[in-house]
């Protein structure tokens, strides 16, 4: 299980995230959201949550098969339709190494087994309750 605590206190959308294993970082809206952008907003983070993970399955997956996988490049582009009833997220991947065809098509493939991916597909169910001190 991965445990997130997260807090806010007077300064406008500033949040601190804290990691079970004891990582910190800082979430922020941007300026034309009242924010002061000293860190990712919220949807940027879950945009690099899916780039960070299909990169990392990616790596894996080549080393495991001694392909000559140098670097792999990705643009992740999250957007929601003005009605926010739908959300489309487009995953653009560079492969850098001496590959072939099939390696590379392959690797597409093994981009959406990354866990992230299967989160963002599958049912998410939400529940919301109050934390006690």
């Amino acid at each position: 299980m991965i445990k997130i605590k997260a807090g806010i206190a007077k300064e406008p959308y500033r949040i601190e995230i804290k990691s079970s294993s004891g990582n910190t970082l800082i979430a922020d809206e941007p300026l034309n959201a009242g924010g002061k952008d000293l860190g990712f907003s919220p949807k940027e983070l879950l945009a690099s949550a899916l780039a960070a993970c299909t990169a990392a399955t990616l790596r894996m997956y080549a080393d495991h098969k001694n392909w000559d996988l140098q670097e792999v490049k990705l643009e992740i582009e999250l957007e929601q339709n003005d009605t926010r009833t739908k959300t489309s997220i487009n995953r653009k991947l560079e492969f850098i190494g001496n590959l072939t065809e099939e390696q590379r098509t392959r690797l597409l493939a093994v981009a959406n087994a990354c866990p992230v991916h299967k989160i963002l597909t599958n049912p998410v169910e939400i529940s919301t309750a109050e934390l006690k001190s």
